[in-house]
């Protein structure tokens, strides 16, 4: 498994095509096979907007640079007003060689 970097920005969660609020990221991409890649982070949204995602099965993360990034919550329980929550990405990573190190 070989470290890529580290993705960041901004975006948006949805659900079913749904806006569910803007969110910041932080990702950490790996190379776990030369065709597969993985990402887990962080995302921070407003606490009521977080609350409202989290446990959904159907979140994507649209970036703004374009990427549309199928999540999922790792956590299984959230803390009241929580802000930030850990995410892995299971779908949607740019290719391995465009990522910055």
């Amino acid at each position: 498994m070989r470290h890529l970097g580290t993705l960041r920005g901004k975006g948006v969660i949805e659900s079913s095509g749904h806006s569910l609020g803007d969110a910041t990221f932080e990702l950490d991409g790996y190379l776990v096979h030369p065709t597969q890649i993985v990402a887990s982070g962080e995302v921070h949204m407003d606490a009521a907007e977080l609350s409202n995602a989290f446990g959904r099965t159907d979140l994507v993360l649209s970036t703004s640079k374009g990427l549309r990034l199928t999540i999922r919550f790792s956590g299984k329980m959230l803390a009241p007003n929580a802000v930030v929550a850990h995410i892995d990405v299971r779908d949607g990573l740019p290719p391995a060689k465009t990522w910055k190190r």
